[in-house]
């Protein structure tokens, strides 16, 4: 299966699928197909599962795409500008990202929903209750809102983000939400990120 992701401000992400291909992607994510390409509509893990899709703002089912004679082409767009990031699935390379924030996978990536279960989280983590994580074996692609700024923790730093900057981080990464002391800064409740 061949890739490319296209474009600046709004790009594309498109597959070459050959006949042994199976991908899937959210509910209309699509934009755009060639006629031998076939769509399946179902529930993915189960009505639970896409229940806790549906929290996190991805759809109740998830279609599937698969090429029938031939070689088929499939493009998915993001759902406002910004960047199509690919990222390489394994055991050893699991990645948690924002809620809505899943674009399409090789059907071999499990998408599950990760409910924070703390107090802090719950009412004032903003971006940071419901959270999806992306596991299994294949290529696995997120749409992440504006620009994309990269940084890595060294084991045992922390670093204080606003809970609606954090895109995503790997499982190794401790994801906490405190409060900032002093009476003007009450309502502002930043993530606390540190590296296990």
């Amino acid at each position: 299966m061949k890739h490319k992701i296209e474009g600046d401000v709004m790009q594309i992400l498109s597959f070459e699928l050959d006949p042994s291909d199976e991908i899937y992607a959210e509910s209309g994510a699509m934009s755009w197909m060639s006629d031998n390409v076939g769509m399946e509509s179902y529930v993915r893990g189960g009505i639970g599962a896409g229940i806790g899709r549906m929290f996190t703002g991805e759809s109740f089912f998830m279609v599937k795409f698969k090429s029938a004679g031939g070689k088929g082409m499939v493009s998915f767009a993001p759902s406002f500008p910004g960047k199509i990031l690919p990222f390489q699935i394994s055991p050893e390379r699991e990645v948690i990202c924002q809620k809505d924030s899943f674009l399409a996978a090789e059907i071999s990536v499990e998408l599950t929903t990760i409910f924070k279960k703390k107090l802090g989280v719950d009412l004032f983590g903003g971006e940071g209750f419901l959270l999806q994580k992306l596991s299994g074996n294949g290529m696995a692609f997120v749409e992440v809102d504006g620009e994309v700024f990269e940084m890595e923790l060294k084991k045992g730093e922390k670093l204080k983000v606003d809970t609606g900057s954090i895109a995503m981080f790997e499982p190794t990464v401790q994801y906490d939400i405190q409060m900032v002391k002093g009476v003007k800064n009450m309502l502002w409740y930043p993530a606390l990120c540190s590296s296990r």
